[in-house]
């Protein structure tokens, strides 16, 4: 099952963020795991080290990248997906990025804390980390 994160997704776990780092760090670990395929923009990469640096420090923020890439399977951002966001007219540009993404490389879903931002119903179903979850069963082992 191909599963794109939004980056709050990951943001929830680096950052310990309550009440939504244990849901989000229970996707995490079945990506890490392989029981799914997480996915992420590479522009994930730039907005999480970003975001990290500025509440840590720079080597925290490279630690998390790390972890990223040992985890997720980076999806490129290319002219296509560029000029779909644009057109799309989302009110928030990354997050037409990142469903935009999701479609280009057949996601069966994207996972996000910010269900509405997206299409309601789009091509690519859009679910909180707590209802995918709660629609998926996978081994604990």
């Amino acid at each position: 099952m191909k599963v794109f994160f939004d980056t709050n997704i990951l943001i929830d776990v680096l950052a310990n963020r309550q009440p939504f780092y244990q849901d989000s760090a229970a996707l995490w670990t079945l990506a890490e795991r392989r029981a799914i395929t997480g996915l992420v923009s590479v522009l994930t990469f730039t907005n999480t080290f970003y975001i990290v640096r500025r509440l840590t420090d720079s080597k925290t923020a490279g630690r998390a990248l790390t972890l990223i890439r040992d985890a997720f399977t980076p999806v490129a951002c290319d002219g296509d997906i560029i000029h779909r966001a644009i057109a799309s007219r989302f009110d928030d540009f990354e997050d037409a990025v990142q469903y935009n993404s999701a479609l280009q490389i057949a996601a069966d879903c994207l996972v996000s804390r910010n269900v509405r931002h997206f299409p309601a119903s789009g091509a690519c179903p859009v679910l909180t980390p707590a209802e995918f979850l709660a629609a998926h069963s996978f081994d604990s082992g």
